[in-house]
């Protein structure tokens, strides 16, 4: 038989099961996992779609970007998934699942380390904007780090306040927002130096990117503006690292509108998952605002505010 021929075969023993006689095969659909291991708990998400007749998956990661998945086999209701090949300084990762009962139950295997895994579908998340919102209150009273705290390592956290502005000195901790939220307006300013990079994450889950690395460092949907990954922004707008910046931010479920510096740079566009660096996966919840402090020092912030619906 021709190569191109068994290849076809192939493909089609692997497609054919998923896509047979019209049903609904369990593993179709956006899944979010929490990856609990013996020191932290981090989240992960995949997507399985037919797409033109053929199978298409996503996964993202607990850092890092969402990419598609090009190595998996499928077969019934198990899939089987090379995430990452080995490389000198890490073993190779393996995910096995298998659906049932509406969730994908399974392990990820690492080298010798076996993690147990169970992902629930992601939630639709559609609701309507609201008729009214509330008047904006501030995040940050611009004198103490009240209503916020750091993540992960306290005395690593280089957060402080100077002169009315929220700042991040050095490399260290992340800082998260004690309070947690659902549908929000969002206003924040920043100034980020050149070579800077940090995030402001919506709901803990969706990172707004903010960076000022060198263009040939990142892909548009990884620059300033971007959810990082997965939207980026449809206006290229001037670098100004050093200068401050508007950012005014509009989520309801998972609808998104984003206007920096007064340009609608994302409009109404639907985030279909979680992002690298997502404090957990449980998108029906509400969540907090958190922002990177442990890639670079160097950015300020003000003016943070909120607003929630009124109705």
């Amino acid at each position: 038989m021709p190569p191109f021929l068994i290849r076809s075969v192939l493909l089609t023993a692997l497609v054919v099961p998923l896509l047979a006689q019209g049903q609904a095969n369990p593993l179709v659909g956006r899944w979010n996992f929490n990856v609990i291991t013996s020191n932290s708990t981090r989240a992960s998400w995949l997507s399985v779609a037919e797409n033109n007749g053929a199978v298409e998956i996503w996964f993202q990661p607990t850092g890092g970007n969402v990419y598609q998945v090009k190595d998996f086999k499928l077969k019934g209701s198990r899939l089987k998934l090379n995430l990452a090949k080995k490389s000198k300084k890490r073993p190779a990762l393996k995910w096995d699942l298998t659906a049932g009962g509406g969730q994908l139950t399974g392990v990820q295997k690492r080298g010798k380390l076996v993690t147990q895994l169970t992902g629930v579908r992601a939630p639709e998340l559609k609701r309507s904007a609201p008729k009214a919102w509330t008047n904006p209150e501030p995040l940050f009273n611009g004198k103490t780090l009240e209503g916020w705290e750091p993540t992960g390592d306290p005395a690593a956290s280089r957060w402080t306040v100077k002169d009315g502005l929220l700042v991040n000195e050095d490399h260290g901790a992340n800082l998260k927002s004690v309070r947690k939220f659902n549908d929000f307006r969002l206003h924040f300013e920043v100034n980020c130096p050149d070579r800077g990079n940090s995030g402001f994450y919506l709901r803990g889950r969706y990172e707004v990117q903010l960076e000022y690395e060198p263009l040939s460092a990142n892909p548009p949907e990884r620059r300033i503006g971007s959810i990082y990954g997965r939207i980026a922004p449809k206006e290229d707008l001037p670098r100004t690292p050093g200068q401050w910046e508007t950012f005014d931010v509009t989520l309801v479920g998972r609808t998104l509108t984003v206007v920096r510096n007064g340009v609608t740079t994302i409009d109404a566009q639907e985030i279909e998952g979680i992002t690298g660096g997502a404090l957990d996966g449980n998108e029906a919840e509400p969540g907090p605002f958190y922002i990177q402090g442990d890639h670079t020092g160097g950015l300020k912030f003000r003016n943070v505010t909120i607003s929630v619906p009124a109705d």
